[in-house]
Parts: structure tokens; sequence; C-alpha cells
């Protein structure tokens, strides 16, 4: 086999209850990363599944009636339907009650154990059932699990353990000779720091229950579930029985994971490995956590997104593309119904589908619905096809990273790119002139060939949408099937005949959703389009000051993140004489903002300045542009036309927050 092999795994999620948007988010990520991966020519092996063993499971169906198999039947058949219904392309699927798994789980402990590193021993401490793991006083906070924040209970029993100490050095030498094993950098310095704090050996064995894995030479020992579970990776590769295929696909090239479980994948799973002589993962990935409108997901809210009910609403492709493209991948998000529906209407709806329309619409108008070869270029025209090879190049490149909120911003700048392309050329007006007529087989070749490339490359995301785009452009295969070389310029061939269909992604009504979703999240663009940025904030009234000021608290100011940004770019926006837009460095995120100072600024003098940005601003839609964020100015009171932009008296890292 010729293609270069890729193993991405996501956690083995815990079967304690019904999948929600954190189980969705991983799998998800990691499924458009294994789908572009194969668009890349590699041999993916994409593995998730379930830890269906611990006292807590044990627990949980006792409560409910059931036995522990019955209880953790029900469960995993729900996360396999949920990943066939959000289009999971798995190539694996594990559950520890597997008697494969529970075999190779015996021979490690084994190994273990053999090599002198695994040794009986008495334990007496604190756990967390929730957590199936054991915390030091120390690491308590408040009395209570450091991870999960509930209650903990004392426990001494016999137990084997496993000698994590002697790896604390090993360790930090790996990580410090493999700066890209753990990601993003934050996560690295977590971890760093909690090897450094010295590492207690870790108890391996159980003997309080009964529902796991028997010690293989030890009656009444289960193997600790943390280590059961971490197995799982080598028992899907063959380690036990095809030692080809482990060989091909082991060390795994990237374990995905939230970021509260990265400690036990960056310590004790490396520990073992090392235990067992075996090559450690190339990657540890801990992505952030969402909120539900600022709040923590819990059952008690009720505040719990459940993925099968958005994808029903509005779609598969919806749900997926908005997890991967709110917030930067590792960083914490916040999900909101508003903020979803307005994501979908403006990326989906209004860009890429609103794009398809006018396309097909102007190629069935102008040249008998057949697309045209192009015909005389003009400068613009040459800027387009420049344009969707340097995106398309930082979109392969962002994947890659696992930057998958950069990689769809880039496919979505060639889509932007586009829809500015159609009003300046004015397709319209160049059918009336013979003149024109020469060059608008070029205009209409050069969109329909933005859109052929934005749908190839955005087919890992847009599992179905993407197809439905090629269709309608009368093209033949699945863009999944093309590979990622078609996304280079001059795939369409003229003479194919386009496909007129229904909207790809119907609009979303924000109405029916309130007033005061309609007022910031789906503001006209002719409403705000000419507003500078000042206007945002509210402005003081005529007349005397009020004798008591309307003083906030410092929670109400701490709600606001302010950053730190350089910009990078700068341009005005077509068609207004006030907005400026600028691409800004975050620190590990760019992004764009729109701002009413193209009176006060030319876009040369703005490049390069280091400014204050409002990071959590929800975004808005100025004049066809995104604007996600807010540069802060002054102006003189009482005298508009004096406005200066807050910058920086001296350099300072891009993301650093503002106090």
């Amino acid at each position: 086999m010729s293609e270069r092999p890729f193993y991405v795994t996501t956690p083995i999620y815990y079967v304690n209850d019904l999948p929600h948007l954190g189980h969705a988010y991983t799998t998800i990520a990691c499924d458009v990363l294994a789908r572009y991966k194969r668009m890349r020519g590699h041999d993916v092996f994409f593995l998730t599944g379930v830890d269906e063993h611990g006292q807590k499971i044990e627990r949980k169906a006792v409560a409910e009636g059931h036995s522990p198999k019955e209880y953790v039947d029900r469960i995993t058949a729900a996360f396999q339907d949920l990943w066939r219904e959000l289009d999971i392309s798995n190539d694996g699927f594990i559950r520890t009650t597997d008697a494969e798994h529970v075999r190779v789980v015996q021979q490690v402990f084994q190994k273990m154990y053999d090599a002198g590193d695994v040794y009986m021993g008495s334990y007496e401490g604190w756990y967390c059932t929730p957590c199936e793991a054991f915390f030091p006083e120390g690491q308590l906070k408040e009395g209570k699990c450091p991870d999960c924040g509930r209650p903990v209970e004392w426990l001494k029993e016999e137990s084997y353990f496993f000698k994590l100490s002697k790896y604390g050095e090993p360790l930090l030498r790996h990580i410090e000779a493999n700066p890209g094993f753990i990601q993003p950098a934050s996560r690295r310095h977590e971890m760093v720091n909690f090897i450094k704090s010295g590492l207690e050996d870790l108890c391996v064995s159980r003997t309080t229950f009964t529902w796991g894995i028997p010690v293989p030479f030890a009656a009444g020992h289960v193997v600790y579930v943390w280590l059961d579970a971490l197995v799982n990776y080598l028992t899907a590769t063959g380690y036990a029985d095809d030692p080809e295929q482990f060989a091909r696909f082991w060390p795994a090239d990237v374990h995905v994971m939230g970021k509260e479980i990265v400690r036990f994948h960056s310590v004790i799973w490396p520990a073992v490995l090392m235990s067992l002589g075996l090559p450690l993962p190339k990657c540890v990935f801990g992505h952030g956590w969402w909120t539900v409108e600022g709040e923590k997901m819990s059952k008690s809210k009720g505040n719990v997104i459940k993925p099968k009910e958005y994808a029903d609403e509005f779609g598969v492709d919806a749900l997926r593309y908005f997890v991967l493209r709110e917030v930067p991948f590792g960083q914490d998000g916040d999900f909101s119904r508003m903020s979803f529906i307005y994501r979908v209407n403006a990326d989906l709806a209004n860009d890429l589908g609103n794009l398809l329309s006018r396309t097909t619409a102007m190629i069935n108008k102008f040249a008998d619905g057949v697309i045209p070869a192009p015909g005389e270029w003009a400068q613009m025209d040459r800027a387009i096809p420049e344009l969707a090879g340097e995106a398309i190049e930082k979109a392969a490149a962002a994947f890659d990273r696992l930057d998958f909120q950069e990689g769809l911003a880039q496919v979505f700048r060639l889509v932007g790119a586009a829809n500015k392309y159609v009003d300046e050329a004015a397709p319209w007006a160049l059918a009336r002139t013979d003149e024109g007529r020469r060059r608008l087989g070029t205009v209409l070749y050069n969109l329909a060939e933005s859109l052929r490339i934005a749908s190839v490359a955005l087919s890992p995301v847009l599992t179905r949408k993407a197809e439905e785009i090629c269709m309608q452009l009368g093209l033949e295969g699945k863009p999944l099937d093309a590979g990622w070389d078609a996304t280079r310029w001059g795939g369409t061939v003229p003479g194919t005949q386009v496909r007129r269909g229904e909207p790809v992604f119907p609009r979303f009504d924000t109405k029916a959703e309130g007033k005061s979703a309609e007022a910031s999240a789906d503001k006209p663009a002719d409403r705000q389009a000419d507003k500078p940025a000042d206007e945002h904030a509210a402005k003081p009234a005529d007349g005397p000051l009020p004798s008591e000021p309307d003083f906030i608290g410092i929670e109400d100011f701490a709600r606001v993140d302010l950053r730190v940004a350089t910009i990078l770019e700068a341009q005005r926006v077509s068609g207004s004489d006030k907005l400026v837009k600028i691409q800004v460095d975050l620190g590990q995120e760019r992004r764009q903002i729109v701002a009413g100072i193209a009176r006060h600024y030319s876009p040369e003098e703005l490049v390069g300045k280091q400014v204050v940005v409002v990071a959590n601003l929800k975004p808005a839609k100025l004049r066809g542009e995104i604007s996600d964020g807010m540069l802060l100015a002054a102006s003189t009171t009482g005298d508009p036309t004096e406005l200066s932009v807050l910058t920086l008296d001296r350099s300072i890292s891009p993301g650093s927050k503002v106090k």
C-alpha cells in the first residue's frame, strides 16, 4: 500500500449518559480531519468508541434496575446512532467490553507487571466516582474533585500500583524534545507544571466493585478504568493479533479530546507506553469547552445542547460548520441559538448559497445554461484565480495544524471575493455590449470555478451540501472523491450544463427567535453600514448630569474581553466612505473587523499598529462584510470629526488581555 498512514482518534466516551454537544464537537473535528487527510492521499484510520467499565457505570445501572451490560448496550447504541446521523466516517468503533479488548488489556497489565512497573500495595486516599480518578489531598479544590467539582470519598483498599513516578523525567525530556507533542501550547505548559510538581505512583486496580476487566493474576481485582480505556488505542490497531497493521498505524498521529482529560493522555498514557517499550503518539490535542450563553452545560440547569435536535432542525452540515467555524479549535467557546442562526444565515445562506444561486441564474440567462469558456481577461478577472490559489494553500496549512476556524475562514475568503467580484464585474452590464460580451464568459467561468473549488475544499465539513453545490454546477462525482488536488484552478470544463435547484442553505427567520435576536444578530446592512465604530456606544444625553452616576461593578467590566491586536491588513469597504476592513492578529487567531474610521485613517497608516479590540462582541455584518470584534477609538466631545484609534505606546504580544 503506497498511501501514507494517518491514525486519528477521539477519546472513547464514557457511557454514563447520552451524548451531548461536547461529544459531537470532538467527533466532528476528528471526522473533518480524517476526511481532509483522505483527500490528501493518506491511508486514514479514524477510531472512536465508548468506555463501558467502572464503578460509576455499575452504580448507575443498579439505580435504573438493569445489569451493567444492559445499561451500556442502550447508551452505546445512542452514540452509534448519533454518529451515523452526523455523517461520521470512522473506520473503527471500539467498546471496552469487546472480548478482544479485554484480552489486550490483560496482556498489557501482565507486561507492565513483568517489567517491574506494577507492584502490590495499599491505597488510602480521595476518589471521585464520576471522574473515576484518585486525587492527593493537595490537589483537591475546597475538598472537592479538582476536575468536576463534585464531592470525593475516602477509600482504603488493597491495590496494584503503577510506578508512574519513575517516568516523570523521561516525560519531561520527551515534551522538551517534541514541542508539538501536547497542543495547544497552553495545555503543554499545564502538563509540564503538573509533572514538575511531582508524580505519584498510580493505583491501577480496584477491589470494591466487579464491573471491569479482571487482573489476570489476582482474583478479586479489576483493572483501573482509565488504564483499561487508554489501551483501546492499541487494541483497535491490532496490537495483539495483527502486527502488520499495528506497525503501519502506531504510533497515533493525533489523539483529540476535551482539555479535561489531557492529563490522562499526556502523562499516564505515555508512561504506560514507555513501560511497554512502545513509541509515543505524535500529538495529544486538547480542545476547549462549550458554555451555553455564558453558563456551563448542566442537566440541572436544563441547558444541555442535544446535537441531534440541531441537526434535525437546521441540517447536519449547519451543525458541523458552526462548531468548527465559531471558535478557534483549542479555545473555549459559547453556544447560543442566535449565534448559531446568525452564523448559518451569514456564511452559508447569504454568502455561499446566494453566490451559487446568482451564478447559476446568470449562466442560465446569459449563456443558455452552459458554463462558458473564458474570453478576454481584465485585471480583476486575473485576481480571482490568484486569490483562490493563495486561500486554498492557507486553508490546507490550517487544516493540517487543526486550525479549523482559520481553514474555513480562508475558503470563505474566496467565497467573499467571488461575491464582491459579481458586484464589481457586473455581468448584467457586460451582456449589453459587444465589448462586454467578449469578457462575460471569463466572469461567468471564474464564478463557477470559484464555487467548484470552494465546494471541494468545504466537502470534509459540508458532507452533504458540497455535493449539492457540485450537482447544481453540473459536475459529476462527489467532491470528496475528487481529492484535494481538485482545488487547483481550471477543473471546470466549459460547456458543462448547470442545473438550477432549490437554495442549498435556506435562510432561517430570526424574527421568530425574538426581538433581541433580530436587533443584535441580524440587523440589515443599511442600518449599520455607515455608522462609525464609536456609535456602538451609547451617547450621553443633553442636559445636567444625573445626581447619582450609573456605576458598573467589576464583574460587569470583566465581561468585556479587551485584547491587544496587531493590524495586519487594511482596505476600504466597497461602496462606503466611512468603513475600513482590517485583518488583525489576536495571538492564536486572525480576525476581520470592520470599523467606521475611513475618514480619519488611510488603510496604509493602520497596518502595523497595535490596538485594543473588544474580542467577545457578537459578530455583525456591515455592507456584506463580517465584523468579528470592535476597535476602540475616542473622539473629541461634541466634535466627532476628531477621532483617534487607541494604540499602545510599547510592543505587547497580540492576544494579551487588557485589564
